[in-house]
């Protein structure tokens, strides 16, 4: 096993090191997530006000423009790429046991998109699970491929995906206008203000083809960032070698030296860019962050102790689909009319507020996390879905046992 050695004799196996930083990185990208979905469920419009941002004419519109794009479609491209990673760990596992490919993995998608679905119609109508469900099938097939199949996908697909993207923003740009949300027509103008739950839920089911337009939208790109990440782990990006550093330096140099200006300037241009501004650019910031991140997790060290920040942010790593799904349940419960209806309580209060609902929602999560794997190993809904993943295997061996009697 390659090891990497640590100041006094201390000596961490590179794969420990690697799962520490696909915690953080994890962790990091699901809080991001929260850090974009707070915005729509602080407005009192709720999900029609996805791409309802201001033009920046104040301060205020300024600053709210600044704070989105921290986030704005980075955490999302980010926690893309771990899924490939995670896929590429799932395909090594099976190609080690000497199991078919993709056999059961074909399961486990299938649990993600119910997952997905129902996260979609109980709680939040702009789910990523159900696309990722979708996306890691096709990726299933193509994983495996030489790296000159696997190149010539991520090309042809990527550049469908940028000749679209850039079709729209010539459309918009042409039209002086930008991407809207005139197909979401809620049942009644005030239903997230002071719409029940249920009827929440039936205008996400009545509104189902337009809610998941994105979803669809964005597989192609799904689809590159999936084998991206994947083979970007057989680089070693994620290996304290020289040739993982010499990796994570040109990913920063792409993703934070070119692509974050490009990204700040598409940022405060107008809702024209809006496309571009989180379709394009933020993809590509996500792999200076990814390269970032890692550089500095590996050079704290296992010996180091984690601290507040980091500990908060490996749990939420663990824990990553129950807290994706029970931040945004948290989003609903305190900013809704049904809950807590903090959204219409503090409208004149928007923009400065939503940071502090984030900031306080991250800090819920990350201390609830912590505590929990104290006591279990996974989180809750990841219980759930590890008992469900097994069931026919378990149904199968039964099955096998009664056979040989």
């Amino acid at each position: 096993m390659i090891t990497a050695k640590e100041p006094k004799g201390t000596v961490v196996s590179t794969a420990q090191r690697r799962i520490d930083v696909l915690d953080v990185l994890r962790g990091l990208a699901i809080l991001g997530t929260l850090g974009t979905n707070i915005w729509i469920f602080t407005n009192v419009i709720g999900p029609p006000a996805v791409l309802d941002l201001p033009p920046v004419d104040s301060f205020a519109h300024a600053f709210e423009v600044g704070v989105r794009f921290l986030a704005n479609g980075k955490a999302l491209a980010l926690l893309t790429l771990l899924f490939g990673v995670g896929l590429e760990l799932q395909y090594r596992s099976a190609k080690r046991r000497g199991n078919p490919w993709p056999g059961w993995y074909l399961w486990r998608a299938g649990l993600l998109f119910v997952e997905g679905l129902l996260h979609y119609v109980l709680v939040f109508e702009f789910d990523v699970l159900m696309g990722y469900a979708v996306t890691s099938v096709i990726v299933a097939y193509l994983i495996g491929r030489s790296d000159r199949a696997v190149r010539v996908w991520m090309i042809t697909v990527g550049s469908i995906h940028v000749a679209f993207v850039s079709l729209l923003t010539v459309a918009f740009a042409l039209g002086q206008g930008a991407a809207n949300t005139a197909l979401i027509v809620p049942s009644r103008p005030d239903l997230f203000s002071h719409g029940s739950y249920l009827e929440q839920v039936a205008d996400r089911l009545r509104l189902m083809p337009v809610y998941r337009l994105e979803a669809i939208f964005i597989v192609p790109l799904g689809i590159v960032l999936f084998l991206l990440g994947s083979r970007l782990m057989r680089a070693g990006v994620f290996e304290n070698t020289a040739q993982g550093a010499r990796l994570r330096t040109r990913l920063m140099i792409l993703g934070l030296g070119i692509a974050l200006p490009l990204n700040v300037l598409t940022a405060f241009s107008g809702p024209t860019w809006g496309l571009v501004d989180r379709y394009i650019l933020p993809p590509i910031v996500a792999l200076g962050l990814l390269g970032l991140v890692t550089r500095l997790v590996l050079q704290m060290g296992a010996s180091q102790s984690p601290g507040i920040l980091r500990t908060g942010l490996t749990s939420v790593g663990r824990t990553a689909l129950s807290c994706y799904v029970f931040q945004n349940l948290a989003g609903t419960i305190l900013c809704y009319g049904w809950g807590f209806g903090l959204a219409a309580r503090f409208e004149d209060l928007r923009p400065w507020w939503v940071p502090a609902a984030w900031l306080g929602i991250s800090a819920m999560f990350m201390t609830g996390a912590t505590w929990w794997l104290r006591r279990f190993d996974r989180g809750p809904l990841e219980l759930v879905w590890h008992w469900a993943y097994q069931a026919p295997q378990r149904a199968r061996q039964r099955q096998l046992v009664d056979a040989a009697r």
